[in-house]
């Protein structure tokens, strides 16, 4: 009896066991499968940041050092006010002689922890354990210092000054284009003396005297250092109000539980059900990438705007900055179309008000928080003015941006990285319906072109099509004739280049001839920029986002169109990696001549389903997912610019993506989750069922819609916007009749 009474309570020990082990698994939230370290060394170029931040918050910070791999770290940061830049002001923990105090401390560390919403570190040679958790507008630092010595805390401005007002610490620091933005800072502490650093020399700091590092000196009886601090980029005085409206006390846990709840609503929109764990960080870890920008820069009612240098009432509406459209447009703003529609439209809200601030009346391209630095080319804000217009987002006045968007595309030369108006180019392209591209060695005549980003002819060429036909479709719903007609036909300006005996778009001369001869994989220099933009003439071959039917008649049909997509994943690189990486560092993620790193190439793995093979889509983008977005350090194949990357991750790992941003529609893909639920904001459900999916089960072999059997590769904003259900059967062998009649592709919108 006893031992059967022994096994008894041991079968209760491992039950209960199993049962917690269980349900601390139901408990795993959407946060807990983030890793901010993915990415964090990259293959060529720009890694991604472990960001701490709250969603589209003006507070966050990264780490202090050039790459994951690096050393040491540079001071300790308080707040980074631009995509991948350095931190504004930094904060140092010092423990020794003084004589060794410096501006910014150099830091051995180990043992760092990153949580969106928390940050840790122990700094091991000063022996002092670091937390850290943000608010929207302000944060906390807290500070464990180690050894029997002195304390400091050393703040430092470098473009700017700091004061001591008996109380905190507060100053500025001196952004570009007229842009401050500014810090108050409290420790729970008393301080025992206040200094300057002169010349290496600690200076008595008299209150309100200006200086750019100031040194906090502390008592050694407290071990513990407790910093709050707000920003804003409107004052001090405003900073001050930040920290006293979002921070009661020094609580760094009670903060980063809040944070993580924040988090947890945000990447809750989307719930995911199957697939590994690898999967569901891969997916969660890029849905909290495309919440580090836009950030939201109202503050009590208020917003400073770089596009005038003024301080603007925001009228109850957040107003939104730091967006790099280029990347950003082709599914970052179609993702947040769908989940966020209010944020959506407040987004796009603020970039009509940026457009009436300036003296053009022109939308921006690239708004961050010292004004529109107008990179890349041409301006597909237009796509997402478009984009947010057809799925009825609010928030905005359509007439107002559409207006914008025409002056910006028509009035603004077509130069990239240009800012200047239009002139001899844009007269070019009115006439002739393309911009003309040089021979090798011949000079430079038009003085708006960058002498680095050059004409990029054939890439302006073609992206300006397509912002034309997005003028179209906005004209069009607006009843303005006219434009249009005009916009229409230029929409068709594409086929001014494309070459029929090669089925490429090929850079022609002011007199029309084809540049010859010519490389589509070397030809254009640096980037191929001459003639392309950051990659070469492959991956240009496709962008037509707005009239691939077209695309398809152009190459000859179907079968023409279907061979050269498979051209593209197995054409050799033509050199040598080193030699091809040399000139096309941003051309990464490759598989054949198809780069994975860059945002220009992400519709092409889905334009299969355009041509009758949606079940090479469906191949594509399970081994596309599988080989470049990883959950480790070099996860990431290129540049992830603020989310426009990561958004097709979020998007291909649940099965649908948006190929045409303005068309209000979807590609279906192949899901790597067996249940996926979008939670609109309207209050209703959009789920994706993939039934028996697997990584092996890649294949759609049948599909309902709403209920109704559905054999298109693709349906539309309207079928899903009061909520819906697509439900898959998946198998492990393509049903190659499935999407495969030419009526059920998708057709173009005049």
């Amino acid at each position: 009896m006893k031992t059967k009474k022994r096994i008894m309570v041991l079968l209760a020990v491992v039950l209960l066991i199993l049962g917690c082990t269980s349900l601390q698994a139901e408990q795993k939230q959407p946060v807990d499968y983030v890793n901010p370290y993915m990415g964090n060394i990259s293959h060529l170029l720009v890694p991604t940041y472990p960001t701490v931040s709250l969603p589209n918050s003006i507070m966050r910070v990264y780490p202090n050092r050039e790459d994951y791999t690096s050393d040491l770290l540079s001071g300790l940061p308080l707040i980074v006010t631009s995509h991948r830049g350095i931190s504004a002001f930094d904060i140092c923990p010092f423990q020794g002689d003084e004589s060794a105090i410096k501006p910014v401390i150099k830091y051995s560390y180990d043992q760092e922890n990153v949580k969106p919403y928390f940050y840790s570190v122990y700094l091991d040679e000063q022996e002092t354990e670091v937390s850290y958790a943000p608010s929207h507008q302000s944060a906390v630092y807290d500070f464990k210092f180690g050894q029997d010595k002195t304390q400091y805390l050393i703040i430092n401005s470098g473009k700017g000054g700091l004061k001591w007002d008996g109380n905190a610490v507060s100053g500025y620091q001196s952004l570009e284009n007229k842009t401050t933005v500014y810090i108050y800072l409290q420790t729970e502490e008393t301080t025992s003396g206040v200094f300057a650093l002169k010349n290496g020399k600690l200076l008595n700091l008299k209150n309100d005297e200006e200086t750019a590092t100031v040194v906090l000196k502390f008592v050694k009886k407290n071990l513990s250092k407790h910093v709050r601090y707000g920003v804003s980029f409107i004052s001090t005085d405003q900073a001050k109000k930040n920290l006293e409206r979002e921070i009661r006390n020094y609580d760094v846990n009670t903060l980063a539980a809040e944070g993580r709840k924040i988090w947890n609503d945000a990447l809750g929109k989307i719930a995911v059900q199957g697939g590994t764990d690898n999967d569901k960080t891969i997916f969660y870890t890029s849905f909290y990438r495309v919440y580090e920008r836009p950030i939201c820069i109202s503050e009590d009612g208020h917003y400073f705007s770089a596009s005038d240098s003024k301080v603007h009432d925001d009228g109850g509406t957040p107003f939104y900055t730091d967006d790099w459209i280029w990347d950003t447009y082709r599914a970052a703003h179609p993702l947040r179309t769908l989940i966020d529609k209010q944020k959506e439209g407040n987004i796009l809200h603020s970039y009509v008000e940026m457009s009436e601030q300036t003296k053009n009346f022109w939308v921006p391209t690239f708004p961050e928080v010292t004004g529109d630095s107008r990179r890349m080319n041409c301006n597909h804000t237009v796509a997402t003015i478009l984009d947010a217009y057809v799925k009825g987002i609010p928030g905005f006045d359509i007439n107002k941006a559409y207006e914008a968007c025409k002056n910006a595309i028509t009035e603004k030369t077509l130069a990239p990285w240009s800012g200047e108006k239009a002139g001899e180019l844009n007269e070019f392209y009115r006439e002739h319906g393309y911009i003309p591209a040089l021979h090798e060695n011949e000079k430079e005549t038009i003085p708006q072109i960058n002498s680095w980003e050059k004409r990029q002819a054939v890439a302006v060429t073609l992206g300006t099509s397509y912002d034309e036909w997005c003028l179209a479709q906005i004209a069009k719903r607006l009843g303005k004739t006219d434009d249009y007609k005009l916009f229409l036909k230029d929409s068709y300006n594409y086929r001014n280049l494309f070459n029929p005996q090669t089925s490429f778009f090929h850079p022609k001369d002011k007199d029309g001839k084809f540049i010859e001869p010519f490389d589509y994989v070397f030809s254009g220099g640096k980037g191929s920029r001459d003639y392309y933009d950051e990659n070469n003439g492959w991956t240009y071959r496709w962008d037509v986002q707005h009239n691939i039917p077209d695309l398809i008649n152009l190459m000859g049909g179907r079968t023409n169109f279907i061979k050269n997509l498979d051209s593209t994943f197995s054409a050799p690189l033509g050199e040598s990696k080193f030699d091809f990486y040399y000139q096309f560092p941003d051309q990464t993620g490759n598989v054949g001549q198809f780069t994975m790193a860059n945002e220009p190439s992400l519709h092409i793995p889905y334009l299969y389903n355009y041509a009758g093979q949606p079940w090479k889509t469906q191949k594509r983008i399970h081994y596309l997912l599988d080989e470049w977005f990883r959950n480790d350090l070099e996860g990431v194949p290129g540049d992830e610019d603020g989310g426009g990357m990561s958004a097709f991750v979020v998007f291909s790992e649940i099965g649908i993506y948006p190929v045409t941003p303005g068309s209000g529609t979807y590609n279906i893909g192949s899901p790597s989750f067996e249940n996926t639920v979008i939670h609109l904001d309207n209050g209703k459900e959009f789920k994706i069922i993939a039934n028996n999916c697997s990584r092996k089960n890649i294949y759609i072999q049948s599909a309902k819609l709403n209920g109704e059997e559905w054999n298109k590769p693709w349906f539309s904003h309207k079928d899903i916007q009061n909520g819906g259900v697509l439900e898959l059967i998946m198998g492990d062998k393509a049903n190659k009749d499935w999407g495969s009649n030419p009526s059920d592709a998708l057709s173009f919108s005049e």
